[in-house]
């Protein structure tokens, strides 16, 4: 025991070690949130204003420029100026078509011929239902395959120009039968009549009709009396819609446009001529019953002016 020692630690020593290692727990605590916070800051900081470039980039493209527009911009900057419609031709149809978007909230356009201005139709009508219908059937599966959002449907005409003084005498005997003003043309018997088309175009109401095909520049070709004559049944047996429906004809200086849009549309019904564009405006007839004629002018006043053209 005499070799015993006793060791005594200072209570002040202690305190110290105490009062360092809480020191050292201070400082790494306070270094530890400082380091966090400056790393937030620099990364809400870096990130702020691709944000809010994201915002806007996303806000902008909410409302993309319909494909039907950016196809017709490309197609016309790409293209020579082939178009055989004038500018004063293109800007009746333009107003008739753009007028018909902003009055419906769908317009309906139907286009007898898939011409050059086709695109260009089919963009203003952006929102509502275009249709084309042409005889040449490559043409048709052409241009449906260079621009898919195009519906398109080729049509088979019975029709030959050198017939059209026959065939309008023809449906004038038919005029309370077949050949009547209000009817389904989906089950006619008409010469004139078209009446080998999907089933829907005959059941679309439609306002606007725009007749420029099919082709008409010689005696063989099928000329424009059958389409003519569907538009003129089509505008006025519509179900629903507007009442009235514009058809604009187009090339209205050739006989057989001149004459079938007197004998069918009505001289009575023509608004306006622009170039060689005839613009007719036919209201809906909606007790079929009230009407056996197309036209409310005597027979003969029509008669002549068709005999002289046609004889």
């Amino acid at each position: 025991m005499k070799n015993a020692k006793l060791m005594l630690l200072h209570s002040t020593i202690q305190k110290q070690s105490s009062s360092n290692t809480n020191r050292l727990w201070l400082i790494f605590i306070s270094t530890f949130f400082t380091t966090a916070f400056t790393l937030t800051l620099i990364t809400t900081t870096t990130n702020t204003t691709p944000t809010a470039t994201s915002t806007t980039g996303s806000a902008a493209s909410s409302v993309p420029l319909p494909l039907s527009i950016s196809d017709a911009l490309l197609h016309y900057a790409a293209t020579s100026n082939s178009t055989h419609v004038t500018s004063t031709e293109l800007a009746t149809i333009t107003t008739a078509i753009t007028g018909c978007a902003a009055a419906t909230s769908r317009c309906n356009l139907l286009v007898f011929g898939l011409t050059h201005e086709a695109l260009l139709y089919k963009a203003l009508n952006f929102n509502g239902h275009t249709i084309f219908l042409d005889e040449d059937e490559q043409l048709v599966s052409r241009f449906e395959q260079h621009h898919p959002g195009i519906e398109a449907y080729d049509v088979q005409y019975e029709t030959r120009v050198s017939e059209m003084k026959r065939l309008l005498e023809s449906a004038r005997g038919e005029f309370h039968g077949e050949c009547r003003p209000v009817q389904n043309l989906l089950f006619s018997e008409c010469k004139l009549a078209l009446n080998s088309l999907p089933n829907h175009v005959y059941e679309l109401s439609w306002d606007v009709i725009l007749i420029d095909g099919p082709s008409g520049y010689h005696e063989v070709a099928p000329g424009r009396m059958s389409a003519i004559f569907t538009a003129a049944v089509l505008a006025r047996s519509k179900k629903g819609g507007a009442a009235e429906t514009h058809v604009l004809v187009h090339d209205f200086d050739r006989a057989v446009e001149r004459v079938y849009s007197d004998e069918f549309l009505c001289r009575d019904n023509l608004v306006e001529v622009v170039g060689k564009l005839g613009h007719f405006v036919v209201e809906r007839v909606s007790d079929e019953r009230l009407m056996t004629e197309f036209c409310s002018v005597p027979d003969s006043a029509n008669s002549s002016s068709s005999s002289t053209s046609i004889a």
